[in-house]
């Protein structure tokens, strides 16, 4: 097989034996030599394509690394298996100012697409922590959230074309800059989201915005959930259009994103049950800012707030936003840990993740448990640090944090995926119907079950 592969590639493009000691499958696992039979850096299209036109006829199974940044074991790979990394196809094809189109290849990171928007004073919205090591393919096949989903939506609103190469090599591209294109299936949707199990995403045109002259925060300290609900639909409503974020923190969360090992201080003192940290983007700096302070000082007057600190300079935007998007400092201090991402009704937040945490630091085995998230949209994230990684213990920090979802109408993944980690509980968000209709789309367009194979589902 490897030597097939170097026919059909070049040696250049396959690694093997002693050069994948410096390789690994996650960010958080780099001093975990990478073990597999090759792993291949195409670096365009027809390199993907043939290589997975070889390995579809020789039935072997291939797995896909973006940025290695996945949070649901999607990049964990057996000995046995090909990866094929697209960090060689990392080029900005063409930005497009006056159709407001950005088209990219695969392996370009976040924060570069953000960066080469903004030179044309225009915006990709899509942002969350991981912005430096994620690349755009890896964010379309996990269909990735982030803190503006509120305005923006989810990476599938800002998605206009896809190119793509199925299991069996064959090239499907449907790269237009259009957004009213009602002809038949939206094909590109079966590959966004899908996490690479229908289809390798090569290039992508993805949507712009103007971007915006104007960026008001504010960081407020409230009392009970009702009030936070209240605060949600008051400045949603008063914004009028102009609220991007609206991020929950619980108290105890708050506390150690502020307090050391955390470099960043807190903007409020520590005597409030949630901490919402609110962003509102518009076209004059002055005026919006004084908007959003009238607003919060009727929030104060009518109780749905105790506290508010409001930024006033860049340095106050940077230090606000970093304590949210800078979540490796508290999470460092614990050896062991489990990530959630769930999503559940807004009315039902409060109430429900409160008794999760109380149930998962009763829990032996647990140290700490923590919540935030971005509740505009119904997703909270929660870090569970615990003293091991013993397999019981695990399911039974599962069981507590999916237990209430099927009931009222949530899900295991707001934002992160299945990957392999959250299979056994796909049936929590998903009926047996709709499984079974999964089941029968990956057949269909991977039939030999190669592509990414044990992620999501099992065939």
């Amino acid at each position: 097989m490897v030597e097939k592969l170097i026919e059909v590639l070049g040696k250049d493009k396959v690694l093997i034996g002693s050069q994948l000691e410096a390789r690994y499958h996650h960010i958080w696992k780099m001093d975990q030599p990478l073990k597999v039979k090759a792993l291949l850096l195409p670096r365009s299209t027809e390199d993907v394509s043939a290589a997975m036109k070889l390995c579809d006829e020789h039935r072997q199974p291939v797995s896909i690394f973006g940025g290695l940044t996945n949070l649901t074991g999607a990049t964990e790979v057996g000995e046995e298996e090909v990866v094929i990394s697209l960090e060689k196809l990392n080029n900005i094809i063409e930005l497009d100012a006056q159709s407001r189109t950005m088209t990219v290849e695969s392996g370009v990171i976040l924060e570069s697409i953000q960066a080469a928007a903004a030179e044309k004073d225009l915006l990709f919205p899509l942002n969350f922590g991981a912005k430096g090591s994620a690349q755009i393919g890896g964010i379309i096949s996990t269909n990735a959230g982030g803190l503006r989903v509120l305005r923006y939506g989810m990476t599938r609103n800002l998605v206009l074309g896809i190119e793509a190469v199925m299991a069996d090599g064959t090239i499907v591209s449907g790269l237009k800059k259009i957004i009213k294109d009602n002809t038949g299936y939206d094909l590109k949707q079966l590959f966004i989201g899908s996490e690479g199990t229908l289809g390798i995403v090569t290039k992508a045109v993805l949507r712009l915005t103007e971007s915006p002259k104007s960026r008001s925060s504010a960081f407020v300290g409230i009392d009970g959930y009702e009030q936070v609900i209240r605060l949600l639909k008051h400045l949603d409503g008063g914004l009028a259009g102009m609220l991007s974020g609206f991020e929950l923190i619980w108290s105890s969360c708050y506390k150690a994103m502020t307090s050391p090992p955390a470099l960043m201080k807190p903007p409020l003192p520590y005597d409030y049950e949630y901490y919402v940290l609110v962003e509102s983007l518009g076209s004059d700096q002055e005026n919006d800012r004084s908007v959003l302070e009238t607003l919060l000082e009727q929030a104060l007057e009518e109780g749905m707030i105790a506290d508010a600190a409001i930024a006033y300079t860049q340095a106050d935007l940077s230090w606000f936003w970093t304590i949210r998007e800078d979540v490796h400092a508290f999470i460092s201090l614990y050896e062991h840990q489990q990530h959630f991402d769930i999503s559940l009704p807004i009315p039902l937040i409060g109430e429900t993740i409160q008794e999760t945490i109380h149930q998962l630091e009763q829990l032996s085995g647990v140290i700490r448990a923590f919540a935030f998230g971005h509740v505009a949209d119904g997703n909270i994230h929660i870090i569970v640090g615990k003293e091991n990684m013993d397999a019981d213990l695990t399911s039974a920090i599962n069981d507590i944090v999916y237990g209430p979802l099927k009931e009222i109408g949530g899900s295991v993944s707001a934002e992160h995926g299945i990957g392999i980690h959250k299979k056994p509980y796909l049936q929590v968000s998903r009926s047996s119907a709709e499984i079974n209709m999964m089941k029968t789309i990956k057949k269909a367009l991977d039939p030999h079950n190669i592509l990414n194979r044990g992620r999501i589902l099992d065939l």
